[in-house]
């Protein structure tokens, strides 16, 4: 089965959740005997294919970006090429343009869509964009969302009239490096043991401000790792307050610098506040690595994947207070933080794997094939 993933940016362009999914279901779909192409836009495509593990990534020439919105002129005659390669078509929303491309040239092909979360931060834009989408979505073979809690808090999928399945989106844990020796040893001289981890992406919706007013009065350490566009604010609200000596801001690091940190952390803090937040592939790496996790109840998947008493403590967002109450019972109960780590590790074997993500997928692939 020749599967095409479309999504409006890839490696090495941009790094993020979604980019994550498409990697790894395309490597859990290739161990199946299935071949990946991703149809993507880039502002400099040179080249226009890489190769990557995953497949090969074939790259049109962006024009502009409104509002978040990737658009390219040459995606059309692109895009229809790529059609002719593919049995089956995923696209990964959101991404009107993505949507456009399909109403305009694909609507015969096979095609699921991922959704992965609503648009949260362009009002002023949906109602304009509303029957383009609403049009996408009913035209596609499959509605997939990633978890019970996202398509039940989601009045656009609680309202589509199609059923819509559920795929938790899941990472392979051999993709991972293993840190080596030195390595864990360096982070160790540098950062001790048992603090209390995020890794992401710094963006608005992340709640991080939240975590530095927490961290105040707070009897352990507090690591963030990751950059974004909330970097520079970040910087200068850890250097304006007062008591946020206790947090360490390490800028993006590696895959082997991230494993290297889970192993060393005492839990992992997601302290995300706003519905933009619809997953949490960042949560599923905790849970991997055995962590318990602190995260807040915002009605999406985080809860999901963060099981409240489980795997973890769910907490009301943008509540600092809450957040710190809930990282220092952690760190005055070691038994009760290794008992929810193994609980979570539990529940990563149990949903959250790139094979299981990828059979699901193909699962729903050769229903599209076989109508």
């Amino acid at each position: 089965m020749r599967v095409l993933h479309v999504y409006k940016s890839y490696y090495p362009d941009t790094v993020g959740g979604i980019e994550q999914v498409i990697s790894q279901l395309g490597r859990g779909l290739a161990a199946l005997g299935h071949e990946n192409r991703i149809f993507t836009l880039s502002p400099n495509p040179v080249p226009a294919v890489l190769r990557y593990p995953e497949g090969e990534v074939h790259r049109s020439r962006q024009t502009l970006e409104v509002a978040s919105n990737n658009v390219s002129l040459s995606a059309f005659r692109d895009f229809r090429r790529q059609l002719e390669w593919a049995d089956v078509v995923h696209y990964q929303f959101p991404w009107p343009f993505g949507d456009l491309l399909h109403v305009a040239v694909a609507r015969r092909k096979p095609s699921v869509v991922s959704y992965q979360s609503d648009i949260v931060r362009q009002k002023w834009l949906l109602k304009a964009y509303r029957p383009l989408r609403d049009r996408f979505l009913l035209s596609v073979g499959a509605v997939v969302t990633t978890s019970p809690q996202y398509h039940a808090s989601s009045e656009v999928l609680r309202n589509l009239p199609v059923p819509v399945k559920v795929v938790p989106n899941g990472v392979e844990e051999s993709s991972y490096p293993q840190p080596r020796a030195e390595v864990l040893e360096r982070w160790r001289a540098r950062l001790g043991e048992g603090f209390f981890l995020f890794v992401g992406v710094l963006r608005y919706y992340k709640g991080l401000h939240t975590l530095v007013q927490a961290a105040r009065g707070f009897a352990g350490q507090v690591v963030i790792a990751g950059d974004g566009p909330e970097r520079s604010a970040l910087e200068r609200q850890v250097g304006a307050a007062t008591g946020a000596g206790n947090v360490h801001l390490l800028g993006r690091v590696s895959d082997e610098d991230k494993m290297a940190l889970l192993q060393l952390c005492r839990a992992f803090v997601f302290p995300s506040h706003l519905r933009s937040e619809a997953y949490g592939m960042s949560l599923v790496e905790a849970a991997m690595a055995g962590k318990p996790m602190v995260s807040c109840e915002i009605g999406t998947g985080t809860t999901f994947i963060n099981e409240n008493g489980t795997t973890g403590l769910a907490i009301p967002p943008a509540d600092p207070a809450a957040l710190r109450v809930a990282m220092q019972t952690l760190l005055d109960d070691p038994a009760l933080a290794r008992k929810l780590g193994a609980q979570a590790r539990e529940r990563f074997l149990a949903h959250f794997s790139a094979s299981r993500m990828a059979s699901a997928y193909e699962e729903i692939y050769a229903g599209l094939l076989a109508r």
